[in-house]
């Protein structure tokens, strides 16, 4: 229960954050121009997010089950996987402070590729949400693959871990979608509103998962707890 929800609060915090947020918000703006009303909204706005939850879950869970599956890797992972997580965690708690320069070369769909899938319907916004979801940026990724991979693999958890994360990296795009549907004139405001929650959360978490690492690396390199 405590690692499902570790995986629920990653994936809302990968979602709010500015750089999947924003680009959430235009993937949205696209399929959903011309003002659909809320309930076509909706069922877009669902189906973006079911998108993202499927890439998410399809990719942890790929990751974890190499892990698991792989003879030599297992064995791998059993021995250093304690040792290995205090450090990474610090380092992501780091990332996400901006206190290690990290990046990513950005990717966007082109806009021949948005317009196909905009002629898609629910299915082409799906679509749309798969790959924006494998377009990490350096906040993305390092909740990803430094807090998300090093949860699902020491639990051993193939499907539900990555699929409760992926599952709240949509519930922000949704609620967005559906201020989108029912008209943009609150979308600024509510925007600012996220994105200093987003702050805020984001330092949080990150002395969380920095104390974190410090235990694990305390217990399990040089064994003083």
């Amino acid at each position: 229960m405590l690692d499902a929800a570790a995986s629920f609060w990653l994936g809302i915090l990968t979602s709010i954050s500015p750089c999947p947020l924003a680009s959430n918000i235009a993937a949205l703006s696209f399929c959903l121009r011309g003002g659909p009303g809320i309930k076509k909204a909706g069922v877009y706005g669902t189906a973006y997010s079911v998108g993202r939850a499927i890439a998410y879950s399809l990719l942890a869970g790929l990751i974890v089950a190499a892990g698991m599956s792989i003879p030599a890797l297992s064995d791998f992972l059993q021995r250093w996987m304690n040792k290995a997580v205090g450090p990474l965690l610090i380092l992501t708690g780091a990332v996400l402070l901006d206190l290690l320069p990290f990046s990513l070369g950005s990717w966007q769909p082109s806009e021949k590729l948005a317009s196909r899938l905009l002629r898609g319907g629910a299915l082409g916004s799906a679509g749309m949400g798969f790959l924006l979801a494998l377009a990490f940026c350096p906040v993305s990724a390092a909740l990803f693959f430094g807090g998300l991979i090093p949860l699902a693999l020491k639990s051993g958890s193939f499907v539900l871990l990555p699929f409760v994360y992926g599952i709240a990296t949509g519930l922000p795009v949704l609620a967005f979608a559906l201020i989108l549907g029912g008209g943009a004139a609150g979308l600024a405001k509510n925007y600012e509103r996220v994105q200093r929650f987003e702050r805020w959360t984001r330092s949080a978490t990150a002395v969380v998962l920095i104390a974190l690492g410090f235990y694990f690396t305390s217990r399990y390199i040089f064994h003083v707890l």
